[in-house]
């Protein structure tokens, strides 16, 4: 791949960062009004409804049958578990503890990259794994002051964070067989199917809400998730997702900073010190060191398949 500038890439990732940052905050202020299940429902059938018109217009046809096996796991772990988790992990805990935590997955992805890939691990992975979750363990910490259904909503994230990292890893690979819109409609068709048992309750509680839920319910699939996927998986063809993900380590200033203009919510300083011992974990596990020999050459990653800040 080349490291040439590519200025479409760079607005791709723009738009993908933005994107994702809002959505935490949008999570957070509709989990006030609807279930977890029903809004996964609602922004997975939003964004499948709206992609796979786009895909029937354009005729791509059906991806090939060797992108099927990574569109199902993405579909199940990605748009379905990964979403589930995170809109009940955030009725426990704020936005911003929720982006902090859910950003350990670039860790979680070179982890398994290394692993499953084969790409090798990168000299200080594993001291960054160490101070990420000694970072997590602090987070865990400021929050078992509001009782044991906050550390709850923290394990949640938590979740959300290792169903990302096993998605974005078996992307990569899919994305040779298919194109980003087919993986991205056929994925959120996947998890709508598997969300429909939620679908008397989302209509019930959709009705009895203020329309701002439903709002958020069609934000959320229109743009964190049909728009948002599509602009990463793009940005994905010119780079690796290593390179791409460290653009997106600034989700969760972001998200604090939206959370507090539009919720009037921001974490404790006990939460925001753990949250950025999490990050300085993922930077050190990125880090390259010194070449030992050969000081004019540039240094060449062990692995390069770090993810970026999970999209809620």
């Amino acid at each position: 791949m080349s490291d040439k500038f590519n200025p479409r890439a760079a607005i791709a990732i723009g738009i993908t960062v933005l994107c994702w940052a809002s959505a935490f905050v949008s999570i957070r202020d509709a989990g006030r009004h609807l279930d977890p299940g029903p809004l996964t429902l609602g922004r997975a059938g939003t964004a499948a409804v709206v992609l796979l018109a786009v895909w029937a217009l354009r005729r791509e046809g059906l991806p090939k049958r060797a992108a099927w096996p990574g569109i199902l796991t993405a579909g199940i772990l990605w748009f379905g578990v990964y979403m589930v988790a995170l809109n009940w992990g955030e009725q426990l805990v704020d936005a911003g503890t929720a982006a902090l935590i859910v950003n350990i997955g670039p860790i979680l992805i070179a982890l398994l990259g290394g692993w499953l890939l084969k790409e090798g691990f990168p000299p200080r992975l594993f001291l960054g794994i160490t101070v990420s979750f000694a970072g997590v363990a602090v987070v865990s910490l400021s929050m078992s002051r509001d009782g044991a259904s906050s550390v709850i909503g923290v394990l949640l994230c938590l979740v959300s964070a290792v169903t990302y990292a096993i998605s974005v890893v078996v992307q990569k690979p899919t994305l040779k067989h298919c194109s980003s819109l087919q993986f991205t409609a056929f994925g959120n068709a996947i998890a709508a199917v598997l969300c429909l048992p939620f679908a008397p309750l989302l209509f019930s509680q959709l009705e009895s809400a203020p329309v701002s839920a439903t709002l958020h319910v069609l934000y959320l699939g229109l743009f964190p998730t049909a728009l948002a996927f599509l602009t990463w998986g793009y940005a994905l063809r010119f780079t690796t997702a290593g390179k791409l993900g460290a653009t997106t380590y600034v989700v969760p200033a972001i998200v604090v900073g939206l959370s507090w203009l539009l919720l009037g919510e921001v974490p404790t300083l006990l939460t925001l010190a753990g949250g950025a011992l999490a990050l300085v974990g993922v930077a050190i596990s990125r880090s390259r060191g010194r070449k030992k020999v050969d000081a004019l050459k540039p240094p060449v990653e062990a692995a390069d398949v770090a993810a970026p800040a999970a999209k809620p």
